[in-house]
């Protein structure tokens, strides 16, 4: 498998986004605010070649930092998780992933928190495919903070500049995105 530096893969995923995630319209969107636009982001992080271009671009950006783990929250976190796993083994430096629930199971282990597991005092980065207010990280960061697990970075594919980065701040994550939606034009 040829292996692209982090250049060629962000021109390939903004490309794959600006072609087939990108949606303009009237939209609704979970926060209930209305859009002219919508980014799909598991069109792009379902796909084979998607999976694998977030994938890359994403262990670029954590290469070096300390960290236990990288997940989610359930829906948008969890092909990214996947494809992580499998790419950080495939380079031979494996990480950990996880997904987070939006309310524990009620039956088997009741666990928010899937995966492999985290102890008191991880240190994890969150990841999201897209972030308008940063509801679904502020959440999953709830999660860990109940059990402990320290979070203080998230990385998204792509920000709508609509609030994420400061409500995140306030919470005591920094933001990192791969775009902003002003690199689209929007």
């Amino acid at each position: 498998m040829e292996k692209l530096d982090s250049t060629e893969l962000k021109v390939r995923l903004f490309n794959l986004l600006n072609q087939e995630a990108l949606k303009r319209g009237k939209f609704v969107l979970s926060s209930g605010k209305e859009s002219n636009y919508y980014l799909d982001g598991r069109i792009i992080t379902l796909s084979p070649e998607g999976a694998y271009l977030v994938a890359g671009i994403i262990l670029e950006m954590i290469k070096g930092q300390a960290l236990d783990a990288i997940g989610g929250p359930t829906l948008g976190a969890d092909p990214i998780v996947g494809a992580l796993a499998a790419l950080s083994y495939i380079h031979k430096q494996p990480i950990k992933t996880f997904i987070v629930r939006k309310q524990a199971k009620e039956h088997g282990t009741q666990r928010q928190v899937e995966g492999p597991e985290l102890k008191k005092g991880d240190h994890v980065i969150l990841i999201d495919d897209v972030a308008t207010s940063g509801k679904a990280i502020l959440e999953a960061k709830q999660a860990l903070d109940k059990i402990g697990v320290i979070a203080q970075k998230a990385i998204v594919i792509v920000d709508r500049n609509q609030g994420a980065a400061e409500n995140l701040a306030k919470a005591g994550l920094k933001l990192d995105s791969i775009f902003k939606i002003a690199d689209f034009g929007l």
